[in-house]
């Protein structure tokens, strides 16, 4: 007799913003979500110290605490949030067949893919040392904290050129650090970062250390054409190298662009297949906040009530 396969509303695999709103209006329309938590319990936020900029908390928050808010409000109205990892999705056909763990198979009706993003990062040592403490990858996020101060930017692109200019209007000065003889962000983004004339950028450089104690005091950066070195005084370092969005479990069943973001119908949080639908950083390359990623989460629970409601 084979074993009976569980059988589930609502699917939410992630447990950032997106996931844990998605599941309380999920929750609140008695559609019994099931929430899998994923690598990284309460995602990217998680990394985060201190959260000033999401409504509602007047006095900040730490991002640890503030992903335990979330899950608590999502179990408050029977969300069922699991420890785990889905290993495998089959979207061929619906009931949608999901792997948890790479032993056990539940049946979904409909699934939110909350995933998130994961920051790229150099690589070094005191990169994760330091990680909350001086060292960011979000500018918009943590920028404030850097007032008046000197900070150092890791990237050449368009990310990274709109991170420095955007630090530059808070920061006494700000060091671009630039691998290769040239940026890659386009010209209007250069020509931004050239016009503002706290900004300096050293070309050919690269990282070589983050030095401090219980925060950043300096940067260490080499020239990779002469081996010189460059002690550079800051208390924030930002990597802005880009973002990889975790969707390699899903390749060659749902859309997505050039980098790996999934693709969904604009206005909406649906993808190519009925019944599956994207929120938060796992389909937005742009805005990359809680608070849009937590507005996603919302359009993806009442869009997944729509569609179960058009199957009755």
């Amino acid at each position: 007799m084979s074993e009976k396969v569980e059988n589930i509303e609502v699917l939410i695999i992630g447990s950032g913003p997106a996931g844990y709103t998605a599941a309380i209006y999920a929750a609140r329309a008695d559609l019994k979500p099931v929430l899998i938590q994923g690598l990284q319990p309460g995602g990217q936020l998680t990394t985060t110290t201190e959260v000033d900029n999401y409504p509602g908390y007047p006095n900040g928050v730490d991002g640890t605490k503030m992903m335990e808010d979330f899950k608590a409000q999502a179990e408050r109205f029977d969300t069922d949030t699991r420890w785990g990892m889905v290993s495998k999705v089959d979207f061929s056909k619906r009931p949608f067949r999901v792997e948890i763990d790479g032993n056990k198979n539940v049946l979904a009706q409909s699934v939110i893919i909350a995933t998130g993003a994961s920051a790229k990062w150099l690589g070094i040592p005191d990169e994760e040392r330091l990680n909350g403490f001086g060292v960011s990858a979000c500018a918009v996020c943590d920028g404030f904290f850097y007032k008046g101060q000197d900070v150092v930017v890791v990237g050449a692109g368009d990310t990274a050129a709109e991170e420095a200019t955007y630090l530059a209007k808070l920061c006494t000065k700000v060091t671009m650090l630039v691998r290769r003889d040239k940026m890659r962000a386009s010209k209007a983004m250069q020509k931004r970062v050239f016009n503002m004339n706290n900004i300096t950028v050293l070309f050919n450089h690269e990282t070589k250390s983050i030095n401090g104690d219980k925060g950043v005091e300096s940067v260490t950066a080499y020239n990779n054409q002469t081996n010189e070195e460059t002690v550079i005084p800051a208390t924030g370092f930002f990597v802005a190298i880009g973002h990889k969005p975790n969707t390699d479990l899903f390749k060659g069943q749902l859309d997505m662009d050039d980098n790996g973001y999934l693709i969904v119908e604009a206005g909406t949080s649906k993808t190519k297949i009925d019944g599956v639908f994207a929120a938060g950083d796992v389909a937005d390359h742009i805005y990359r906040q809680a608070v849009t990623s937590a507005g996603t989460g919302c359009m993806a629970a009442l869009d997944a009530e729509r569609f179960l409601a058009s199957q009755e």
